[in-house]
């Protein structure tokens, strides 16, 4: 029996499926590094568990997730191989079986970012997703800087990262970042009809072509991956970023005019 570790973050198994739900509503479910261990954790249970075939990552109505939780982070910002992130996008990324998300609401940085590195991913027309990083006196993760220029082309990804600006699960379908977009009244239920459905399949089938659609590109997104951690621990260190996150604290606009 799979359970999780944590109240934040929500485990239940029905008819082979694992769906794990983000539940921190009172802090639009922003993720902790004890949120994070938490599902590394379940993502390296159900991979191991024969009576799982599927994994679905979702939230509540209004958030996927708010990203990451700053203050967290600020306290602890060496990237180690055992730090909770790393062991999360590990756990997700090399994940055997197949991994749906299903999203409403904001889906911010890495709400946006772990849904490159899902199998299908199922969003509500009206999402509101971001890569907010520069914004934040930070730079991409996840292999973001390497796979959404691969998707959307150079300088669309460029728009995306360098200005910040949220856009719709409708655009992000568009511009083939996501597997679909629905009206609200319609995800749940299309979404749970192809998960069903992709329970059924023959599992060591979907595992193998799983594997073998993501081989060609494990290492480039590996030395993405490791660039990016020394910028995002760079980032976490400047000035640029401690007034990003004293600005947000203090409700106003950063100021950034004295950087050079």
């Amino acid at each position: 029996m799979i359970s999780s570790p944590s109240s934040q973050v929500q485990a239940s198994l029905d008819e082979r499926v694992l769906t794990l739900s983000l539940n921190r509503p009172e802090r639009k479910n922003a993720l902790t590094l004890e949120m994070y261990s938490a599902l590394a954790g379940l993502i390296a249970a159900a991979d191991k568990d024969v009576g799982v075939r599927v994994l679905v990552l979702t939230g509540t109505r209004e958030f996927f997730t708010a990203g990451n939780d700053l203050m967290d982070f600020m306290n602890d910002p060496e990237i180690t191989p055992s730090h909770p992130v790393v062991r999360f996008i590990d756990a997700l990324r090399f994940c055997a079986k197949p991994v749906v998300a299903v999203v409403r609401g904001h889906a911010v940085g890495i709400g946006t970012t772990l849904l490159l590195h899902c199998d299908l991913a199922y969003v509500a027309a009206d999402a509101r997703l971001q890569l907010p990083f520069v914004n934040l006196g930070l730079c991409p993760e996840y292999a973001s800087s390497y796979l959404v220029p691969r998707v959307v082309g150079q300088q669309k990804a460029a728009e995306l990262f360098l200005l910040g600006e949220a856009f719709s699960g409708a655009e992000a379908a568009a511009m083939g970042l996501v597997t679909r977009a629905l009206p609200g009244e319609e995800l749940d239920t299309y979404a749970q009809a192809r998960i069903a459905r992709l329970a059924q399949q023959p599992p060591a089938a979907v595992r193998r072509t799983k594997a073998l659609l993501r081989e060609a590109t494990q290492p480039a997104v590996e030395a993405s991956l490791q660039a990016e951690y020394r910028g995002f621990a760079e980032g976490l260190g400047s000035e640029e970023c401690k007034e990003s996150v004293m600005a947000f604290f203090e409700k106003r606009a950063p100021d950034f005019s004295r950087f050079s």
